[in-house]
């Protein structure tokens, strides 16, 4: 009697192991195809800055004959910044200095009042709640073309045009939608115990906040942060459309594109700006890359 359900026994098995194997090698190729995806576009991305950093100090009629080479890429870098200077550098970087401040002001500002208000939709009752949460969102939808007009005519009648207030106003509304919804997700994956306990102990609901939930909230505020500020730092309709040229609170995405005139486009001026443009966020998201690495996984968090 077991002979006869030996064969069936080891067709099952062998069936199990084919399609154990057909799952193995399909994850092999998709983590094969993924990681080839990633490394096209880090090559992608470093072959654009080695382009610039060749490109800069070079004039526009030499650009077309540029040959990449391995060599002195350090030094090109230094090069694409004094390229810069000669190329009225300083005022490039009075412009450059206006989209730091403007941008991280309004990071600032996006990521304080979007961690308070998510921190009031996570814990406390709020009447409508999802439907105020989407119309948050929602702000998000509007392309800028749609608005810049209506803000273009506010602004002129309040004086905030060409003013580095009115832009950190103006980006400051436009982040804070997107840092409400990341910071909500990360508040919601805090274990309310630990606020209940820290009630119990005598913590207002204030110092609870302070003390307990932004400690543990830190890898969301800088990953927050950092998308935030990309947003900020990247903008260029309403940096154009709401500054003067040569005013005092032009950023440098448009005075990038004042090399583009009527005599020609100066790629080396172009390639060098853009380069030192890099940097700030460059390095910014550089620093804050282990709380991006850790805030993929933090909804791990148990309760």
């Amino acid at each position: 009697m077991l002979a006869c359900f030996l064969p069936l026994r080891n067709m099952v098995l062998a069936r199990r192991f084919a399609l154990l194997w057909n799952g193995l090698l399909i994850l092999t190729c998709l983590y094969a195809l993924a990681t080839t995806i990633n490394y096209n576009f880090l090559m992608l991305a470093i072959y654009t800055v080695v382009v610039f950093l060749l490109i800069s100090p070079q004039k526009a009629t030499e650009v077309r004959r540029i040959r990449l080479s391995l060599v002195g890429v350090g030094v090109l870098a230094i090069v694409a910044i004094c390229t810069l200077f000669a190329h009225g550098g300083s005022k490039y970087f009075h412009q450059l200095l206006n989209s730091i401040i403007i941008g991280f002001g309004s990071t600032l500002l996006a990521v304080g009042f979007g961690t308070l208000s998510a921190y009031a939709f996570s814990r406390f009752k709020v009447a409508g709640k999802e439907d105020l949460l989407f119309f948050i969102l929602s702000t998000r939808m509007l392309p800028p073309v749609v608005v810049v007009i209506p803000i273009y005519l506010m602004y002129s009648a309040l004086g905030l045009r060409d003013t580095h207030f009115g832009l950190i106003l103006l980006y400051t509304t436009f982040n804070v939608s997107f840092a409400v919804w990341l910071m909500k997700g990360f508040i919601d994956e805090i274990p309310k115990e630990y606020e209940d306990a820290a009630l119990v102990d005598g913590y207002t609901r204030f110092q609870t906040f302070v003390k307990v939930v932004l400690p543990q909230s830190v890898t969301g505020i800088a990953a927050t942060a950092v998308f935030c500020l990309i947003t900020a730092w990247n903008e260029f309709a309403f940096a154009l459309v709401l500054t003067e040229v040569g005013g005092r609170a032009v950023t440098a995405p448009p005075s990038i594109t004042s090399a583009i005139g009527s005599s020609g486009i100066d790629w080396g001026k172009i390639a060098a700006a853009t380069f030192v443009f890099l940097l700030p966020v460059a390095i910014f998201t550089f620093l804050m890359r282990g709380h991006l690495l850790r805030g993929v996984t933090f909804g791990a968090v148990k309760k």
